[in-house]
């Protein structure tokens, strides 16, 4: 693999980010209501990122071509929660490592901003639950209240500061 560039998104990026996003939930026949399919935002993710308080998408790219992307954004300000969101590769560059650099990149930014960090997924993206309990997510029994993925079966949240 040649050498990877985590960036912020820009508008360019969003039709091959939006593509990525919803083939990935196609493969795990995820393309239901209730899921980051149809997210009113999906079509302009640099635009709705650009707009939000203390939030953030990176894309990874590799020789000019977009792998896919992670984002951060708040969830419960007043708690201190923010949500890691749409996480997601294409399939050739899984398993290889690039998913781990865009968590570090996201959670190093969460933790300036929050204390906690929260998600949603699925049981069946295995790979996915995986990679969140490597970095310290702790499985919760039912989504925080504020949640809007209903299609969601797994919900983690990750202490990010130890002075809580």
């Amino acid at each position: 693999m040649n050498q990877l560039l985590i960036r912020e998104i820009q508008e360019k990026d969003n039709q091959v980010i939006q593509m990525i996003i919803q083939q990935s939930l196609k493969s795990f026949d995820l393309a239901i209501p209730g899921t980051a399919y149809f997210d009113p935002q999906l079509a302009n993710l640099a635009g709705y990122y650009q707009q939000l308080p203390n939030g953030n998408y990176w894309v990874v790219e590799e020789n000019g071509q977009i792998l896919g992307g992670c984002g951060i954004g708040p969830f419960d300000e007043e708690k201190g929660i923010c949500e890691l969101q749409k996480i997601y590769l294409t399939p050739e560059s899984q398993g290889k490592g690039v998913a781990k650099k865009l968590m570090n990149k996201a959670l190093a930014y969460a933790e300036e901003h929050y204390d906690f960090c929260y998600l949603e997924t699925m049981k069946r993206m295995e790979k996915a639950n995986k990679l969140y309990q490597s970095f310290g997510f702790q499985q919760l029994a039912e989504p925080l209240k504020g949640s809007e993925h209903s299609a969601m079966e797994c919900w983690y949240l990750k202490k990010l500061k130890e002075n809580n």
